[in-house]
């Protein structure tokens, strides 16, 4: 899987400004972090990252093996993120149209990619065509009268001034999802998910899943999977979504009527904390612990991230500085030093995540050595003209492994061997083999077996022994790929 932020990605032909945002010049620029006079981040800079771009790249994405991408928000609204959701019937003219939206769609499906959208349902944008508290919209909205036939999707303290937000954020008014005709526009016949689902999407991923009612979620995959019996539903859940506990009530995500599987946030903090303090205790309990709660279909449908666009790139995370300052976040970069040790831990990190339970999913630039601390530093333009060539052919051979091999889609997991340093398993079907190992010692360890086995990141074969050296990983199948 590869996570696109739209404006970010690609920018393909000419850009449509609209009045109250502005367009960086310099595709290379540092994203706006400062507030205005009146002390808000408005989030109102755009760099025209657009349909015509993605799709100009899709011979890229093929290049990495990805058979799925997944967007962030693509809906017309006043933010450059776009969860401030605007008209959820409308592609964001600075995207491009419905034929551009389309067209990416039917092309990426041509060379055997998928495309899954952000839901964004528990809250709308203020300034959108159901709040309208701007007016910029020819409906009248929820904030403008009581009469509104948008007036009950919102909970108001004190008519208009006062209504529940997502967080307190008050350009982000939350939606009452148990509202029938909220809950029709959603789900029904004419509503947003099947609308887009006869567009040739493959499913959603649900933004804040934990901040949506359990029927609502429900009806959700209902209305997706009456267009496309397979569509996918993935959930937004920070924690162990088995035993989820929200708003007092343990959720239902995996009785079979709500969610295929949830973002891998548990994973991504033992495998970072692993990596980079060298010990394999919160790896191997984590790994325990989903396979114990996590029914299999969850755990091989698993996103596997290492960063996303809420927390900072990986690389950064890696190289260990820490920085609190905005100021100094945005100027911000590693030494060659500092990058090639990032790079090698990135390495070990994408091992696990291209080998274990689940499927991978590339925050767009990881695999060319982006960095960037939070917001709206992890958010900045792929860089076209500064890419990691090592570490990119690096990622493009782990996506070539698996897609050449069915033992990664449900593949069977055995831990082999482990120490506080070193973690070694396999991955095993009828016919198929595989065995991952990292080593964050400085120990050597020799991995014993019968015949032949193929070191498929090197492209050797060893005889009855690998040894795993000191800081070091490596990938074993009985199957070679040449």
């Amino acid at each position: 899987m590869y996570q696109i932020f739209p404006d970010r990605f690609a920018r393909g032909g000419a850009t449509p400004i609209e009045d109250g945002k502005w367009l960086h010049e310099n595709w290379n620029d540092c994203p706006e972090y400062r507030p205005d006079k009146n002390g808000k981040i408005l989030n109102n800079d755009f760099f025209g990252g657009n349909f015509r771009g993605m799709t100009e790249k899709i011979g890229y994405l093929k290049s990495l093996h990805i058979t799925v991408v997944y967007l962030n928000p693509i809906f017309k609204a006043f933010s450059n993120h776009r969860y401030d959701t605007g008209d959820y019937m409308q592609i964001d003219p600075l995207l491009g149209d419905e034929n551009d939206f389309i067209n990416f769609v039917q092309e990426c499906e041509q060379n055997g990619i998928r495309v899954i959208l952000d839901g964004v349902f528990n809250h709308t944008g203020a300034d959108s065509r159901y709040f309208n508290k701007y007016g910029h919209y020819d409906d009248v909205g929820a904030f403008q009268s009581i009469y509104s036939k948008y007036y009950a999707w919102y909970n108001f303290k004190k008519f208009p001034n006062e209504y529940d937000c997502w967080w307190g954020i008050d350009i982000l008014p939350a939606v009452n999802e148990h509202c029938e005709s909220y809950i029709d526009f959603i789900t029904g016949d004419n509503g947003v998910l099947k609308h887009w689902m006869r567009k040739g999407i493959a499913g959603f991923r649900l933004d804040v899943a934990d901040e949506l009612p359990d029927e609502f979620i429900e009806k959700i995959r209902a209305a997706i999977q009456e267009i496309k019996s397979d569509a996918l539903l993935i959930g937004e859940v920070w924690e162990d979504a088995s035993n989820k506990i929200s708003y007092s009530k343990r959720r239902e995500y995996f009785y079979g009527k709500e969610l295929d599987s949830v973002m891998n946030y548990p994973l991504k903090d033992a495998i970072i904390q692993f990596i980079v303090n060298g010990n394999t205790d919160l790896l191997r309990q984590t790994i325990d612990a989903l396979l114990d709660h996590y029914p299999k279909p969850v755990l091989d449908s698993l996103m596997n991230i290492l960063g996303t666009h809420d927390t900072s790139r990986i690389l950064t995370v890696l190289c260990g500085q820490q920085i609190f300052e905005k100021e100094k976040m945005a100027y911000a970069r590693m030494t060659s030093s500092e990058r090639k040790e990032a790079a090698e831990l990135l390495k070990c990190a994408a091992v696990l995540v291209f080998t274990l339970f689940g499927v991978p999913c590339i925050y767009y630039g990881d695999e060319i050595g982006m960095e960037g601390y939070a917001d709206p530093f992890c958010r900045r333009t792929f860089s076209w003209d500064h890419i990691d060539d090592d570490l990119l052919r690096f990622f493009q051979r782990l996506g070539e492994i698996r897609s050449r091999l069915e033992v990664f889609k449900e593949g069977i997991y055995k831990e082999i061997f482990a120490d506080s340093g070193c973690i070694v398993y396999e991955r095993r079907t009828e016919f198929q083999l595989i065995i991952a190992a990292v080593n964050r010692s400085q120990n050597k360890y020799d991995i014993c077996f019968n015949g032949k086995m193929f070191d498929l990141l090197h492209v050797k074969d060893f005889n009855g022994k690998f040894t795993v050296k000191p800081n070091s990983y490596a990938v074993l199948s009985n199957v070679c790929l040449i």
